[in-house]
């Protein structure tokens, strides 16, 4: 999707990479205003033509590794994985307890929406106008919305939205889903991803 540059001036550039990534105004920039993402070189993806599916594995730490899989297939990029005939992208991110560790919310899944809205807040410059923190099948969905007439979707408005899950008490997955084309397909979607996530110790972990 390309969108016009007008009327941009008083967003700064991580907006419009923002608004670029937001699509159906679900968006996650991980590698702009974050420094989660997960080296591509700790995620392997797998894909069984028989199954017609994609079979995922990363590693957070030496002894903790997880997996998910995802429908049809989908190929490794820098920022995590895009699907082969859609546009669907997933990005990963991985974050640290330690990291965290400053933030006075109660639980490391609290303080890693509050790090995520920090992070968005500092890139675009300005508070969201709202925000949701919701729990589902053991995850916590972030989400943060700018409204601002200089935004170029017809709402001028963007939100984006991330799926948290501790791995453990010192780690935490960050699962950012974009470019699908209807609500309905996101959380069916999203809703695959967190059944089937799995996570391993150092007994699992091959590398």
């Amino acid at each position: 999707m390309v969108h016009s540059m007008t009327g941009w001036r008083a967003w700064p550039r991580g907006a419009i990479v923002l608004a670029g990534l937001a699509g159906a105004s679900l968006a996650h920039a991980s590698s702009d205003p974050l420094d989660a993402s997960v080296p591509n070189q700790a995620i392997e993806a797998r894909f069984n033509a028989a199954a017609q599916q994609t079979l995922v594995t990363g590693k957070a730490a030496p002894d903790l590794c997880f997996s998910l899989s995802l429908p049809e297939e989908w190929r490794r990029t820098e920022g995590g994985l895009k699907a082969v005939r859609s546009d669907a992208s997933l990005a990963l991110g991985l974050r640290s307890a330690e990291e965290l560790s400053a933030l006075p919310q109660p639980d490391l899944a609290s303080r890693d929406a509050a790090a995520l809205q920090q992070d968005y807040e500092d890139l675009l410059g300005r508070p969201a106008q709202s925000v949701s923190q919701s729990t589902d099948a053991g995850a916590t969905r972030w989400s943060a919305t700018w409204v601002d007439a200089n935004l170029p979707m017809a709402s001028h408005a963007m939100t984006v939205e991330t799926l948290i899950v501790p791995l453990s008490n010192a780690w935490v997955l960050e699962l950012s889903l974009s470019g699908v084309e209807t609500r309905e397909a996101y959380d069916a979607l999203a809703a695959r991803v967190l059944a089937r996530l799995r996570v391993q110790g150092r007994a699992s972990c091959q590398g």
